[in-house]
């Protein structure tokens, strides 16, 4: 890691990353595309060391409370949030300005910060947002080698469920001839019925791959699925989007599990909300999935 002096925090929409790169590993990572401008490797996460600073700055400058994103480009839980701390102190910050939250991660290490989270949303409104990508625990430890299991995660968001907090998740990407099965569709959208999820949110049964990304995934598949780089080149060449050839009947699977147990699948609507501090709008959502 090394520190950098950031000149703002927060974008226009009120998005937040205190930390530039990721120590997961995950093979498929958006961030790692060239077009976002990272000027150092990925993995040498960047800490924005006056990151609270600004934050502290620009919550003051806010004419009302606010919802606040963060996990979008780097995990607000990568393993040096263990000893820095930042998010911790950047949720100390909200909870004082009375703002929400809405934060997505990988990691179990949010728990420590359940107490924080509870805080904010008894006066405001916290979201946990988590990704799942595949229920096969060994699949897991490959394509997101430095982040907990998928069966952990499950355990977390049945603790956010147990204190009162709404989470959501994100199922992507699906990987062709990896984790595009009925089977682990079909038990992912399960689990979060099981574990109260809200919403789950889907971009469809793929991944997409930039300048960057693409060639890192690729490695990764060369290294350790022996023969699936050459199928996947093979199939899809320099493509942006590499689409399940099961994405049809695995998208219709997942919107009707969705259907079937309540749980929120539009995601233009789970932005909405998740977006908003009113919590009226959960009144219309479960008549919606109703």
């Amino acid at each position: 890691m090394h520190t950098i002096q950031a000149k703002s925090i927060l974008s226009a929409k009120n998005g937040m990353n205190l930390y530039w790169g990721c120590q997961h590993g995950c093979i498929y990572c958006d961030s790692r595309s060239r077009c976002y401008r990272m000027d150092h490797r990925f993995e040498d996460v960047a800490v924005k060391e006056n990151g609270i600073e600004l934050l502290t700055a620009a919550l003051r400058r806010k004419h009302r409370p606010c919802m606040i994103g963060t996990g979008a480009m780097s995990d607000p839980y990568t393993p040096i949030e263990g000893e820095l701390e930042l998010t911790r102190r950047a949720l100390e910050v909200i909870a004082r300005h009375g703002c929400g939250i809405a934060i997505q991660t990988k990691s179990d290490l949010i728990l420590r910060d359940l107490d924080l989270l509870a805080k904010i949303h008894r006066r405001s409104k916290a979201v946990v947002q988590m990704t799942l990508t595949t229920m096969d625990e060994g699949l897991c430890r490959l394509i997101e080698p430095g982040v907990c299991t998928t069966a952990r995660r499950i355990e977390v968001l049945k603790e956010f469920q147990r204190a009162g907090i709404p989470t959501v998740v994100w199922l992507c990407p699906i990987l062709p001839w990896l984790n595009d099965t009925e089977e682990n569709i079909r038990g992912i959208v399960e689990s979060c019925a099981d574990a109260g999820v809200r919403g789950i949110i889907q971009f469809g049964m793929g991944v997409t791959l930039r300048g960057g990304s693409r060639e890192h995934y690729y490695s990764q598949l060369d290294r350790k699925f022996p023969g699936l780089k050459e199928r996947t080149v093979r199939t899809y060449g320099s493509a942006y989007e590499l689409r399940s050839p099961h994405s049809r009947e695995l998208e219709a699977l997942f919107h009707r599990l969705c259907g079937k147990y309540g749980i929120w699948h539009d995601n233009d609507q789970i932005f909405r909300w998740m977006s908003r501090l009113e919590e009226d709008q959960l009144s219309f959502f479960h008549q919606e999935a109703i």
